[in-house]
């Protein structure tokens, strides 16, 4: 495989035909479809990560996340199948969950998905003609419904559930608008139109019961479980002249401000081609989002709408208007911002809300600005940056600078940085821009447009225009390296233009049809074109003529590429093949397997080719060429490839494609790591700015300078005003205030008197109340006396009375249990006969069938258990209520015995009577419901022995069905084991060669073992030689150093001679002197002639250094002639460890046919059992129904596979250590030029010989 790794780094751009493209996974991550992928994008951080979209993808239609954020559901045809794919978006990266492609109806597209509530379910709808609603249960793949939406063929835009029920759905289309209500396996519709039918363009559920629909008529429909609520019309809305004046002020006084993209017109989507005459007057309200306070609608080309829930039950009031802003550096500014909103979606917290428009732009509105300026004109904000809105034509970089320019259909051109990732110059012009080509400075940018090819100054805030050529129709241009020409193409001519001059220095003819890629040489001698003619020229700049030549006129070509040295041209073409040419003829041609080729690009080093494809996929390959399938391929875009390039330190790979995306990848090695820059050279930070941009600005800068001195003088005066105007209202609030205080104090004096009087007024009214009220007490206690007399009286008498209710109640019970316990004895005779009856029967069932109806004999068993668990719950039911009765009742008794002792709780206890009186009556009722309950379940049970029996005789049948079954299993087996068994008989012969490879290897590594114990010796002879060595250098200095300290006594000798020769007139003096220097030196000059003079030791020396130095050449022979041996054992092993390896890939092939012809057999046995488990469900799985030597031959099967692994690791282990010997002995030192000093040790360097 290649070892080039390209890895998408950043991209610039939106698919706003997607339906439901713009969706929020937290507060700060929004997703949103770009080229063939979803990006997740942080709002704050900036940072983009990809959900990689299918293999072999045509394009998204539709997006739907679930609510609990976790899953995201894309619709996409993959060739030409349309396939659902679910990713789960909590895992880094996301992965996809499950893939739906596989569908029980006809489909060509899917146009809108949504997830239930509790995200286990998916509805899709399917597009005209077919116009199926498909509700599944995602997560187990399994379909639970369908039905056809509709049967005239309208278009269906949209299909939701309702956020409360997994049940309900919605649809909304061209005259369609319907709930649905999943029962019982299907989906029925529950509401029925009324009125005349509306095209419906987007709809949003506010509750659970109510849903906002909106038209293409700029009408708004509330409906309510189906049925109309309320309706509101919406008309088009200009933006008043105060805006604009307020926004060209605002953009004037900005000094860096984006401008919005304008495009010419698009075909949006689906539900933009319904719109008809009607637009002009009706506003098209295309997305509906709902937040806590209302919703949110579109009003027409850039207007959105906010409503909010009004204090009656069912209206809504329009509260916002907020607008897409206007670009004063559009073509037409007013009409820049007729944009079509189509999506919208409000954050979790509902703090922001993004919308995209139908010119692929991204915009954002803060909510709680809504909230501080009400009364300002509310407007969007780009998400980044204006973005590319049609099919971007051409692309180039620099080098001094991280700089990208595109020009598009959109009549733009934008400088990018892709360092930053960031948009640093936009401008619209007129006409439309084909092709773009930056100067290697970075400063200057070459445009083609359809009326003339334009020079332009990349400012620090604009792109000037300085010089026009007339050149109509530029396809392609492209600055040389260098930067001092540039090549323009019309048509089949190509103009080289010089950069400084502007002069025509050369035109270049040749070509039949139009040009289509031109590319200048690392040294700018030469220049490269291909065209539709077939032709590819090389054309050398110093003479102006075509220096070779190779024409294909049956392929029209489309890119074409150098090498870094100019030797070697590639070119790309209709005929789906990448050709290597050189010299005029075509070295190779490497198949695109049925893709076409539409750019191509090498790396400056050389080693990196890179194409784009028509279906928007990216190509890295590494050179040479591979001539198999040797590539890695990356979903990239969801259009064709028109242009690439990579940047001068192969860092950066930059693909632009007609879906109007610009896609930033990063190059890597296998290993995953960056490729080296070669130089490390900074980007140059200058910038173009002209002398009366820079005066204009210096002007302003005094002009604010003077401003704000003027403001700072006015501010003080008025603080100063201000201050004198609080200090007179200081004075006048303090005058008031003390005036105020002394009237309080007069009026507090007055009521203080007043309160005195009263005081004395209340006191006489209490002393007289209190006499009264003695006097009324007294008279009570009177009265209340003669009442509980009587009150005595009437209790006697309901005492007697409450005696006989009691003996009465006391029978009836007594009768009812009587009764009860008669009919539960009935009751159980009767069950006990029934039950003695029923397990006769299956006795008899059992004899016949016991081993195929284990299962029903436990279910049997569990019933009985079950109705006599039930009869005796029943039993110990009513026991427990006459129980509590009867304790209720000596309850009752014990209570009218201590009501006859406490008479001051007569009254209380005779209410209690009255009330245990009423629950007892309450009781007896309860107690007769429950004995018709009791009848009732008679009943049932005896339905439920009926149908028992039923299943009896069904499951008799069906036990018969599946002992036919069983025997074809049988027979069917049979086969399979034979089949088997030859299968062995076909691996036996080549286990015997691995076996046979096994022995080969065991004595390859003896031998190994030998080389190695061989090599040890030689170190050690090698090791002790060396110590040789050592000795004799010590010995050596030793002797050096007795010189240097005879050579020294010496000196000191004769100078001290030399002073006694300075005494020699002096006899005395001499004398002394030369006893001195004999007892100064005679006994040291003995030593050194004892230890040095000795001539025969000299000879002898000298004697073994000479035959020393002979075996040292001998030994160096030996290892020369070693280290050949070697080199050739090692030649011989790495030839049969090729052999080897031929063998084993030999045996791998084999060993995958068998595994695939094992794998057949076992699907068909998997299939048999899965046959017998749907149709046995009832009875146990016997056990000895399926072969067992499947599962031994598995066993066989991996053990081969690990013996295979492991002769693959000791193979490679041999190989490391055979590299380690060579290693070693190719860095191991020879001997130098100093010997040992003892003639003893030469027997150990013999000794290998």
């Amino acid at each position: 495989m290649s070892v080039i790794v390209a890895q998408s780094l950043h991209i610039f751009g939106l698919r706003s035909r997607v339906a439901n493209n713009v969706c929020y996974f937290d507060e700060q991550i929004i997703i949103y479809p770009s080229g063939n992928s979803c990006v997740k994008y942080h709002l704050e951080q900036k940072w983009q990560k990809f959900i990689q979209g299918s293999e072999k993808s045509q394009g998204m239609l539709a997006l739907a996340m679930s609510p609990n954020r976790r899953y995201l559901a894309i619709s996409e045809i993959v060739q030409e199948k349309p396939t659902i794919t679910i990713y789960e978006l909590s895992s880094v990266p996301c992965k996809k969950r499950k893939v739906l492609s596989v569908f029980d109806f006809p489909v060509q597209e899917f146009v809108s998905l949504a997830f239930s509530p509790d995200s286990k379910y998916l509805v899709a709808q399917t597009g005209p003609p077919e116009s199926n609603l498909a509700y599944w249960m995602w997560e187990k793949q399994r379909m639970m419904a369908i039905v056809k939406a509709d049967i005239q063929n309208n278009p269906v835009y949209q299909v939701s559930f309702n956020p409360q029920d997994n049940t309900q759905v919605c649809i909304t289309g061209n005259g369609i608008f319907k709930l649905f209500r999943y029962t019982e396996g299907t989906l029925k519709q529950t509401n029925f139109q009324r009125g005349e039918p509306q095209n419906y363009l987007s709809h949003v559920w506010l509750t659970e019961d109510r849903v906002m629909v909106g038209t293409d008529t700029g009408k708004l429909f509330l409906f309510e479980s189906g049925d109309l609520r309320w309706e509101t019309s919406i008309e088009c809305k200009e933006p008043p002249s105060e805006v604009e004046k307020d926004e060209l002020a605002h953009e004037s006084e900005s000094l860096i401000e984006f401008p919005t993209a304008s495009s010419p017109d698009l075909s949006s989507e689906m539900l933009c081609e319904a719109v008809g005459q009607q637009q002009a007057s009706f506003p098209q309200i295309s997305a509906i989002a709902a937040y806590s306070k209302g919703f949110a609608c579109s009003a027409g080309p850039g207007v959105v709408l906010l409503f909010e829930k009004t204090e009656e039950k069912e209206g809504y009031r329009e509260n916002r208007e907020i607008r897409i802003p206007q670009d004063q550096r559009s073509s037409d500014p007013n009409q820049s911002d007729k944009q079509d909103v189509m999506c919208m979606c409000f954050s979790p917290s509902e703090e922001t809300l993004l919308i995209s428009t139908s010119k692929n732009q991204l915009y954002i509105f803060t909510m709680s600005s809504t909230e501080i300026i009400k009364g300002e004109p509310a407007h969007f904000e780009y998400l980044n940056f204006p973005l590319h809105s049609a099919a971007i034509t051409g692309l180039d970089i620099c080098i001094r600078k991280p700089l990208v320019a595109t020009c598009s259909l959109d009549r733009s051109v934008r400088i990018w940085n892709y360092e930053t990732n960031t948009l640093d110059l936009y401008k619209e012009y007129q006409e439309e821009a084909y092709a773009v080509s930056l100067h290697p400075t970075g400063l200057y940018v070459l445009v083609g447009f359809s009326d003339k090819l334009r020079l332009m100054n990349l400012l620090i805030d604009d792109i000037r225009t300085f010089k026009d050529f007339t050149v109509r129709g530029c396809r392609e241009c492209t600055f040389s390296n260098g930067g001092h020409l540039f090549a323009a193409v019309n048509g089949n001519v190509i103009h080289i233009y010089s950069t400084t001059s502007f002069e025509n220095v050369n035109n270049l003819k040749g070509h039949n049809g139009k040009v289509r890629s031109v590319i200048w040489s690392a040294d700018d001698n030469k220049l490269i074109s291909c065209g539709t003619d077939g032709a590819v020229y090389e054309w050398s700049l110093l003479t102006g003529k075509r220096e070779s030549e190779c024409v294909l006129k049956s392929c029209s070509y489309s890119g074409v590429a150098i090498s870094p040295d100019a030797k070697i041209i590639f070119a790309v073409g209709s005929d789906q093949t990448l050709k290597e040419i050189s010299d005029s003829s075509i070295l190779r041609e490497v198949p695109t397997f049925d893709v076409t080729y539409t750019a191509i690009v090498v790396s400056h080093s050389g080693r990196m080719v890179f194409t784009g494809t028509s279906m928007g996929t990216i190509r890295s390959m590494k050179y040479p060429l591979p001539v198999h399938k040797e590539f890695n391929e990356y979903q990239a875009h969801a259009g064709p490839v028109t242009k690439m390039s990579i940047t001068c330190d192969d860092q950066f790979l930059l693909t632009v494609s007609e879906d109007g995306c610009l896609l930033i990848w990063k190059v890597y090695d296998k290993e995953g790591r960056g490729l080296k820059r070669e130089k490390e050279v900074g980007y140059a930070e200058e910038v173009l700015i002209t002398k009366t941009d820079m005066e204009e600005k210096t002007q302003v800068m005094l002009e604010l300078k003077t401003r704000v001195e003027e403001l700072k003088m006015e501010n003080e005066y008025q603080l100063r005003l201000k201050d004198m105007n609080y200090n007179e209202k200081m004075k006048e609030l303090t005058e008031k205030f003390i005036q105020e205080m002394e009237s309080l104090k007069t009026k507090n004096q007055v009521l203080k008197a007043e309160k005195e009087k009263q005081e004395l007024q209340y006191q006489e009214q209490l002393s007289e109340l209190m006499e009264k009220q003695s006097r009324e007490v007294q008279d009570l206690e009177s009265g209340n006396n003669q009442k509980l007399l009587l009150e005595y009286e009437k209790y006697q008498e309901l005492q007697v009375k409450s005696q006989r209710m009691q003996e009465e109640y006391e029978k009836q019970l007594h009768d009812m249990e009587e009764t009860k316990n008669q009919a539960l004895e009935e009751l159980t005779e009767y069950y006990e006969a029934k039950l003695h009856e029923k397990t006769t029967l299956l006795e008899e069932a059992q004899d016949d069938a016991r081993q195929q109806l284990r299962e029903f004999e436990e279910t049997k068993k569990q019933i009985e258990e079950d109705e006599d668990r039930e009869i005796q719950e029943i039993k110990i039911k009513y026991e427990r209520r006459l129980r509590e009765e009867r304790e209720s009742n000596l309850r009752l008794k014990g209570e009218t015995g201590i009501m006859r002792k406490k008479f001051n709780s007569l009254q209380k206890e005779i209410e209690e009577r009255s009330n245990d009186i009423e629950t007892m009556r309450m009781e007896q009722q309860k107690l007769q419901g429950v004995i018709k309950s009791l009848e009732k379940d008679i009943l049932g049970l005896k339905r439920e022995i009926q149908e028992r029996d039923e299943t009896i005789q069904d499951k008799e049948k069906r036990i018969y069905d599946l002992k036919k079954k069983n025997q074809e299993l049988e027979k069917f087996k049979f086969v399979l084991d034979y089949k088997i068994k030859e299968l062995k008989k076909q691996i036996e012969p080549r286990e015997n060669d691995i076996k046979a490879m096994k022995e080969q290897i065991q004595e390859m590594e003896g031998e190994l073992e030998r080389f190695h114990k061989q090599n040890m010796q030689l170190e050690l002879n090698i090791t002790e030689l060396r110590q040789k060595l050592k000795a004799t250098d010590r010995e050596m200095h030793k002797e050096q150093q007795k010189e240097r300290d005879m050579e020294a006594l010496v000196k000191r000798f004769k100078t001290d001679l030399h002073n006694c020769v300075g005494f020699i007139q002096e006899p005395k003096k001499l004398k002394e002197g030369i006893r001195e220097l004999y007892d100064k030196y005679v006994q040291q000059a003995d030593m050194v002639e004892i230890v040095g003079v000795d001539t025969d030791l000299q000879q002898e020396y000298t004697r073994q250094r000479e035959h020393l130095e002979r075996n040292l050449a001998t030994l160096k022979k030996k290892v020369v002639k070693e280290s050949e041996i070697h080199r050739a054992d090692n030649v011989r092993i790495m030839q049969e460890n090729v052999s080897l390896i031929k063998e084993i890939n030999e045996l791998r092939r084999e060993l995958k046919v068998t595994r695939t012809q094992v794998h057949d057999l076992q699907s068909a046995l998997g299939l048999n059992r899965k046959n017998k488990k749907q149709g046995i469900p009832d009875t146990v799985p016997s056990r000895d129904l399926l072969p067992s030597p499947s599962v031994l031959r598995l066993n066989v099967e991996e053990e081969t596979e690990r013996i295979i692994e492991m002769q693959r690791l000791e193979i490679k282990r041999l190989r490391d250590q055979i590299q380690g010997q060579e290693h070693v002995l190719a860095l191991r030192p020879l001997s130098g030029g100093r010997l040992p000093m003892l003639e003893i040790e030469r027997s150990h360097g013999t000794q290998p010989q």
